[in-house]
């Protein structure tokens, strides 16, 4: 493979593969608001929190870890005003003790918390502005979780950048990828350049996977898998997605290495194959560059979609765990390529209707289209160009479904932000 493009891949891994601890919308809103926090310098009196819609949908009913069980907005701020590290990103909350858990509590009867949609017109858009007795700050953040794009004390610009809205706002080059140059990559990458990324999603998604299926989470679908359908090694490979997400979506305070700006989306691209590699006891090399595939090919088919939309990303992170376990079959571009259009054309439309307990069960549902799509590849069968949105060529199907997700389903987000948020919900 031509050096330039691996490094580039490299940097898609390592760009994307971050570890967070709890939902990454409400731990973006704590984020912002421990920013605003320190450069306010002082005890906070009012708070004003601006939100795109896309937003407000996948933070009003999750929970917010390190709170008691607390869900919605005002939680993740005073939970990041009164305990978050802004240092730590994602990992805001990593070391929030019960002391800052009683006083966030108490900050949220003492202080004036205002919800409001952003005056901006950005699909993610979070502005924090705080009020103390002498000084006011604010911080502003756009286009992905952690990105600031400017900072204000008592009015002057402290930091700013330019912020451009489009499909595209990593720093990395995912024109590159493509099913050709994903399981190239993945076949010839000296491991040890992407060991450490890898190795530390098995270790953390794992360990939220087992606490999922342990503890009472939510709704229970990775164990009510279990108990229902046994422990083949297909059941198991949903109810160890889904159990992460039973667990994360519900307040577990360990981390997840995420995937496309998403936990729930890390935890299925990476755990089924993990699964299934242990079942087939392939060599640990093995394992890590079919987690390469399963990753690479989630990010992919998501950098068309992009971050937030109508949706659902979990269907692109089981459409890339299919595409791994395939590969841990032996499956190289050709089973792969017809295993992410089998998966597409069975899955694809599942609607994002915000993060919570049921996300665990719309991951099962994903995995297994994955999985279905790559058992009809190994006996011969596939979805043919010209039937529905699935055209000649993986990557022209690919194109489909992401001008379905980010044109075709504007005005399905629309009507799902409505009804979430037109009925009186708590924020």
């Amino acid at each position: 493979m031509d050096k330039a493009v691996e490094r580039e891949i490299i940097a898609i891994l390592k760009e994307e593969l971050i570890p967070a601890m709890g939902c990454t919308e409400p731990i973006a809103i704590a984020y912002a608001s421990a920013l605003a926090f320190d450069l306010l310098g002082e005890e906070v009196e009012k708070v004003r929190v601006f939100l795109s819609p896309n937003i407000i949908k996948n933070v009003k009913s999750v929970v917010v870890p390190h709170t008691g069980g607390e869900r919605g907005i005002v939680a993740a701020s005073a939970i990041g005003i009164c305990g978050g590290e802004a240092e730590k990103q994602l990992n805001v909350l990593s070391s929030v003790t019960q002391e800052d858990i009683e006083r966030s509590r108490e900050l949220r009867r003492k202080v004036d918390f205002q919800v409001e949609r952003s005056v901006r017109d950005y699909i993610f858009s979070i502005i924090i502005e705080m009020e103390g007795r002498n000084n006011s700050s604010r911080v502003e953040l756009a286009g992905n979780h952690t990105n600031v794009i400017e900072k204000r004390r008592n009015g002057e610009i402290v930091f700013s950048k330019p912020y451009e809205e489009k499909s595209d706002t990593h720093s990395t080059d995912r024109s590159l990828l493509t099913i050709h140059n994903i399981v190239e990559f993945a076949e010839s990458v000296d491991i040890e350049k992407v060991r450490e990324v890898v190795e530390r999603q098995i270790e953390y998604n794992t360990a939220i996977a087992e606490e999922g299926l342990r503890g009472d989470w939510g709704a229970n679908i990775g164990s009510t898998i279990i108990k229902s359908y046994g422990e083949s090694v297909h059941n198991r490979a949903k109810a160890y997605a889904a159990a992460g997400s039973d667990a994360r979506m519900n307040g577990s305070e360990k981390p997840v290495v995420i995937n496309s700006g998403s936990g729930n989306q890390g935890l299925t691209a990476s755990l089924p194959v993990i699964v299934y590699a242990e079942d087939l006891k392939v060599s640990h090399e093995t394992m890590l560059r079919a987690l390469l595939v399963s990753n690479l090919v989630t990010i992919h088919l998501k950098s068309g979609i992009g971050s937030l939309s109508a949706y659902c990303g979990a269907t692109s992170a089981g459409v890339g765990a299919g595409s791994g376990i395939c590969y841990l079959y032996g499956g190289r571009e050709k089973e792969i390529s017809h295993t992410v259009v089998n998966a597409l054309a069975i899955e694809s439309g599942m609607i994002c209707d915000g993060a919570k307990a049921s996300c665990a069960a719309k991951i099962a549902s994903a995995v297994d289209a994955g999985l279905l799509g790559m058992e009809m590849e190994k006996f011969g069968n596939e979805f043919l160009g010209g039937e529905g949105i699935v055209v000649k060529g993986v990557e022209n199907t690919i194109d489909n479904v992401s001008k379905v997700a980010r044109v075709g389903m504007k005005e399905t987000d629309r009507t799902i932000i409505e009804l979430m948020t037109g009925g009186g919900c708590t924020l």
